[in-house]
């Protein structure tokens, strides 16, 4: 149960330290100019805006300001047509989800619109003036932008660290798989093992799935960050890495879904199948290396295993179909590590 209102890991402490500085920040600043009324708005728009990065933080202040816009307006205007009534609170909350419909906003846009009328039927602002309603519109901005401010300006959150770390992850898994293909090559196994085998391999395309929204989250968190610049050319380093990893992963599942449909345990003694085994132990070799760190100064970095394209002249009669789509597929996956494909 509780998995659906928890997340697995914590909120970074500084971002929950940003957001209560901010609110605290927008609420004395917000008391000193509209000493008056209790800046419940402008509080409220501060602890929404510091987001994960400083551009979602900037789209829910925009979002909050337009929002609060359209729910003053449809607070003032049905006090203004329907007077102090007991079901103005139903009328307000119904006008402005059909305002939000009308205006294709998101559900959580929509959502700001009647929150923010209800706020102020209750507050007492549907039976005030016109300015009531502006200064809370103000107020609202004024913590909007001490949100975003302070979520830009104090340490900008930055998502590249696990991208760098679940690629790395990654290429070494997918390493990992071309070695489990040579094993299955280099001695017989039994169904138990292959399917072990097959589903590793399938395993493959989930963390794909997971590293390519790493990525989404790593370009968002540096876009408007001040920070950015310092943290984009590695970003692009690990995503043109993952373009190029992405068709080795494919290959690799296909290899080891035909391996898994055609294996036949005498194929571990044909010729041309022995060869293979060693040319995808050095595929893996070489995969690896792609995100092996330079070595320090001094020492000489590990060379290439792959060298020159391993040929067959003449596949077995019996297992031909297995072992040409083997080799087309490791044929592809050494253009791809090498860069002769791309």
């Amino acid at each position: 149960m509780t998995g659906r209102f928890t997340a697995s890991a914590r909120t970074p402490i500084i971002q929950v330290v940003k957001t209560t500085a901010a609110t605290l920040l927008t609420w004395f600043v917000c008391l000193t100019i509209f000493p008056e009324q209790m800046p419940i708005f402008g509080a409220i728009a501060a602890l929404l805006c510091v987001q994960e990065n400083v551009d979602q933080s900037l789209t829910r202040g925009v979002e909050r300001v337009v929002g609060v816009m359209l729910g003053v307006s449809v607070a003032l205007g049905a006090a203004a047509i329907f007077g102090p009534q007991a079901w103005l609170f139903i009328a307000a909350i119904i006008v402005s989800m059909c305002i939000g419909w009308l205006l294709k906003m998101t559900n959580s846009s929509s959502n700001q619109i009647a929150i923010t009328a209800l706020l102020m039927i209750a507050l007492g602002g549907a039976n005030s003036q016109l300015d009531y309603g502006f200064e809370r519109l103000t107020e609202t901005a004024i913590g909007a932008a001490i949100g975003v401010i302070i979520n830009a300006v104090v340490v900008a959150p930055v998502r590249t660290l696990p991208v760098h770390q679940e690629l790395r992850g990654l290429c070494h898994d997918a390493a990992a798989a071309l070695r489990r293909l040579a094993d299955a090559l280099a001695e017989p196994r039994d169904d138990e093992w292959l399917e072990d085998m097959l589903e590793r391999a399938r395993r493959l395309q989930d963390d794909r799935t997971r590293v390519h929204a790493l990525l989404r989250q790593a370009r968002d968190s540096l876009r408007f960050n001040p920070r950015g610049a310092k943290y984009r050319a590695s970003l692009e380093t690990d995503d043109a890495l993952f373009q190029r990893l992405q068709p080795i992963l494919t290959q690799i599942t296909g290899m080891s879904r035909a391996l898994y449909d055609l294996y036949e345990p005498d194929l571990v003694t044909d010729p041309s199948v022995m060869g293979m085994v060693e040319e995808m132990r050095r595929a893996a070799h070489d995969l690896q290396l792609l995100v092996t760190p330079v070595p320090a100064w001094g020492d000489e970095p590990e060379e290439p295993a792959l060298t020159a394209p391993y040929t067959i002249p003449q596949p077995h009669p019996d297992h031909w179909v297995l072992i040409g789509s083997l080799m087309e597929d490791l044929r592809r996956v050494r253009g791809r590590i090498t860069g002769d494909i791309e």
